[in-house]
């Protein structure tokens, strides 16, 4: 099967499955990642990272870069329309009969045991994102201790938590801002 129906297979079940909006996906990406090779987890730390600071749901942008990086444009349009196409179905249908059974008791336990799933994958991910952020992994404790942790990235998390601890009112946008000179300037 080619990159673009893998594209399109891959986000559509994810489009399905990933309940809970754009974080959701992460555990979805981070498989695709592993089996695929699309990107590493490095790269997944980046289309967070820049997901996170364009304009748009997260889910929508990380499906376009995914689809951008593994088959150009054409991928990039396909992922987006396999994660988004499913969504649509299911509100349609969804649509039509909630009205008729929002007060059922089944529907009510339905939704009440989705939401602990759906933040224990959020939670997983989440951490597994903050360990490849922060940790050097891959490198082991060999070289000591000291060798295991990005020390630029602990210092800049520590930094940019205390400016927002004092400066409150900042808005986010100054901090993302000031990460992103950040990583240009120290060659994150």
């Amino acid at each position: 099967m080619n990159d673009l129906w893998l594209l399109i297979v891959e986000f559509m079940k994810t489009g399905f499955f990933a309940v809970g909006g754009g974080l959701a996906t992460l555990p979805f990406l981070h498989e695709m990642g592993a089996k695929y090779g699309w990107f590493t987890m490095d790269t997944l730390s980046t289309m967070i990272a820049v997901s996170e600071s364009t304009p748009g749901p997260i889910g929508i942008n990380m499906a376009t870069y995914v689809g951008h990086s593994a088959a150009g444009w054409p991928g990039a349009v396909l992922a987006t329309l396999g994660l988004v196409t499913p969504s649509v179905v299911v509100i349609c249908i969804i649509a039509n009969y909630f009205q008729k059974f929002k007060n059922a008791k089944i529907v009510q336990m339905i939704f009440a045991g989705l939401k602990p799933a759906v933040v224990a994958f959020i939670a997983a991910a989440c951490l597994n994102l903050f360990v490849s952020t922060l940790l050097y992994a891959e490198r082991g404790i060999s070289n000591g201790i000291a060798e295991l942790f990005n020390w630029k990235c602990i210092l800049l998390l520590a930094v940019l938590s205390g400016l927002k601890k004092i400066f409150p009112r900042v808005h986010p946008i100054a901090f993302i801002g000031a990460a992103a000179l950040a990583g240009i300037v120290f060659s994150f």
